[in-house]
């Protein structure tokens, strides 16, 4: 099991103004990155509105390191960045999609493992599902996201492969015949 690092604390938050985070140092609290603090927060409450979870998901999400939240207040409440909504997003049409949260935590270790320039992957990469696999497009490929195993091929490549073959086979004397004659028996 990975631990996550400590998130922010935030000082205060309104519903309409960016928060004022801080992040922790030992027993004082510090400013954290001008670009944390600029962005909107949103309450829990607001996240279960926009995406159509149940404030439980939420919180399982958080807790298990899913999705964690950027952000807390003092009081200990969850603040989420508008990235953290992408990334829950993605997470909630993974799991709509029929992968497991086990398989979405396991796909998220191994990106991070084989992509360790992408820090939150499910808000910074384009991720499909298909069946219970996770597929990554990313830098013109795409790859399942447990294995690294590549999806897609080059049709160029494919098509010399072929003329290749067919053209072996000319040489041959043996003559290919087209779908056609074949379903025909001629």
């Amino acid at each position: 099991m990975t631990v996550l690092p400590r998130r922010p604390v935030l000082d205060s938050v309104a519903d309409s103004a960016p928060a004022s985070p801080v992040a922790e140092s030992g027993d004082a609290a510090t400013p954290i990155a001008d670009s944390v603090r600029a962005q909107r927060c949103f309450r829990s409450g607001q996240v279960v509105r926009i995406l159509g979870v149940s404030r439980r998901q939420l919180q399982y999400w958080a807790e298990t390191g899913l999705v964690v939240p950027s952000a807390r207040t003092n009081g200990g409440h969850h603040r989420y960045t508008f990235e953290d909504l992408v990334a829950l997003r993605a997470a909630k049409q993974l799991i709509d999609a029929g992968v497991s949260v086990q398989r979405i935590r396991r796909s998220i270790g191994s990106l991070r493992r084989m992509l360790p320039e992408i820090g939150r992957p499910l808000s910074e990469l384009v991720l499909v599902a298909t069946g219970d696999l996770v597929l990554v497009l990313h830098e013109g490929t795409a790859f399942e996201a447990i294995s690294g195993q590549e999806w897609i091929f080059a049709v160029s490549h494919l098509e010399r492969e072929v003329q290749e073959r067919l053209g072996t086979a000319k040489r041959a004397g043996r003559r290919m015949r087209r779908p056609e004659e074949a379903r025909s028996g001629s």
